[in-house]
């Protein structure tokens, strides 16, 4: 599964229904993890972002069909970001060096 962060700022509508955020967070999370997404957090946070996300998505495509189903809605906007761990890094790092060479 790939991991993902999701930074995201509330729009007009979703600071009007800012007393339902943890409600609807929670029901995101549930319909996300019914879809075979793994949620490893979410948290409201101060400054530029209002709510950040970090989830393993069991496809791209998953992944675009939840943040389609989220941007419906209309409460948020979201910047997506594709995370990499260590070992994902690595394995690039080394395919990119095995491709310079030849």
């Amino acid at each position: 599964m790939a991991t993902y962060v999701v930074l995201y700022r509330f729009t007009d509508e979703g600071r009007k229904n800012i007393k339902a955020t943890v409600k609807r967070a929670t029901e995101i999370r549930k319909e996300n993890e019914s879809r075979g997404f793994k949620v490893i957090g979410h948290y409201w946070t101060q400054g530029q972002y209002d709510l950040v996300a970090v989830v393993d998505a069991p496809s791209e495509e998953a992944m675009m069909a939840g943040l389609f189903s989220i941007a419906e809605a209309g409460n948020v906007r979201s910047e997506t970001l594709r995370a990499f761990t260590d070992e994902e890094m690595q394995r690039l790092m080394t395919g990119a060096a095995a491709q310079a060479r030849r």
